[in-house]
């Protein structure tokens, strides 16, 4: 018999998890098949463990994340999980979670199948997390590597941590994680679970971004926009690129390991669809402060068309309201104002073509173009539900862009594996 191609993947996202089954397909035009997935949000939100961490503090409970991936494999067919012969693995970037040595978790009898649940481990301090002050990242020693350190880095929290609970002066450098190639074997499953044989090998774990742009970048001249809670442009280097090895805390755009060898340029701003959230939470609250009761996703809705009917606008939007990895400081701001432009649809319009301008400022698209980019894939949830952002992308872009790939971590997750298994023969 011949040996199975089916691979699952995980992404471990920061409101969802997400698990798909691929197999390979060599006769399909993208060479594979996804056979079933499935997505569960986390609602893992939770309150800071030190006090004095809030209220810019950003940390999930673990507990509430493994709950929703057992929730995920659960839902997926048994018969196509029994067939898994590798796991990929990826997540949400820079976060930072402690577990005891040999406590990290413990299994139980669930039903038919066994399952695991966290065991002696903290909150997940995520990504968003804002406790470190630009004062106190400028304190930080200098990282020997191109990329500069920002609040919500895993190294950066632990720093902080040793200031302010742990009392201690030297880095716990024995903490950090081997580095290891793409699609590498971490180890193998220690017992059968939701139907995948005991004994399979798990990958090692690659960052959501990553995982991401390999889900869809067909070509090497593909750009990559995804623009969801918030928004990530990357584009592929040529091979042989290799990033000036000084960190600059001011550049804008950051270069990413990737795939045999090579580096993604990559523009990631923390203003997406997070800031029209802000928007419709901000509309919804005046409006109970009127009196009045309306749903945030009736608001939503109702926003979009308006700013579908107005095609164009004078009204400038920064919409920087979470500031830049490389500007913490910067706030949003509002220009050129009169009269004619204080429509829903006038605000709206200029609020998604601020999004997309940001971007644009982070890394402009004549550098796309030098860089030898000819298209651009895009997706995203905030890019799916809003008509006036795709034509905003559209406006911006010197380049064709395809709507509706789907940017899928755990896609890419699975694929990573799928080609490790490809180019070697198992035992």
């Amino acid at each position: 018999m011949a040996p199975s191609s089916v691979t699952l993947g995980i992404d471990l996202g920061t409101t969802s998890v997400k698990a798909a089954v691929v197999e390979a397909a060599p006769g399909d035009p993208s060479g594979f098949l996804v056979l079933a997935s499935c997505v569960r949000a986390t609602r893992a939100e939770a309150a800071a463990q030190s006090a004095a961490a809030a209220p810019q503090a950003r940390e999930q409970d673990v507990s509430r994340i493994i709950q929703a991936l057992n929730e995920c494999l659960a839902a997926l067919p048994q018969q196509a999980l029994r067939k898994v012969c590798a796991i990929g693995v990826s997540g949400q970037m820079h976060g930072v979670m402690f577990w005891k040595t040999g406590q990290g978790c413990e299994w139980t009898e669930r039903g038919a199948t066994p399952v695991f649940k966290p065991g002696a481990v903290s909150h997940l301090v995520t990504w968003q997390d804002g406790r470190c002050s630009s004062g106190f990242l400028a304190s930080l020693p200098q990282p020997e590597s191109h990329l500069s350190v920002a609040t919500g880095f895993g190294c950066a929290t632990i720093f902080w941590l040793l200031k302010n609970r742990l009392r201690a002066s030297a880095f716990p450098v024995h903490l950090l994680p081997d580095i290891a190639q793409p699609a590498s074997v971490a180890g193998r499953t220690s017992r059968t679970w939701f139907g995948i044989p005991e004994g399979t090998p798990v990958g090692v774990a690659l960052g959501d971004l990553q995982a991401s742009v390999y889900s869809c970048m067909a070509q090497r001249t593909d750009a990559v926009l995804n623009i969801s809670t918030s928004v990530q442009l990357a584009a592929s280097m040529p091979s042989g690129f290799q990033p000036v090895q000084t960190p600059d805390p001011a550049a804008p755009v950051a270069y990413f390991p990737y795939f045999d060898r090579t580096y993604l340029a990559v523009a990631a701003s923390l203003n997406g669809g997070n800031v029209l959230a802000t928007f419709v939470h901000m509309l919804v609250q005046w409006m109970a402060d009127l009196g009045l009761e309306v749903e945030e996703s009736t608001v939503y809705s109702r926003m979009i068309q308006a700013a579908a009917q107005q095609s164009d606008t004078c009204l400038t939007i920064t919409p920087t309201v979470l500031g830049e990895r490389h500007l913490p400081d910067q706030l949003a701001s509002v220009t050129r104002i009169s009269s004619s432009d204080l429509s829903l649809g006038h605000v709206t319009r200029a609020m998604c073509r601020g999004i997309v301008q940001n971007l644009h400022s982070m890394l402009p698209f004549q550098q796309l173009k030098e860089w030898g980019v000819e298209r651009v894939v895009s997706s995203g949830s905030a890019l799916s539900r809003n008509e006036v952002l795709k034509q905003e992308v559209q406006r911006a872009f010197p380049f064709p862009v395809s709507f509706g790939q789907d940017v899928d971590a755990a896609v890419g997750a699975a694929l990573a594996m799928c080609q490790r298994n490809s180019n070697q023969k198992e035992p």
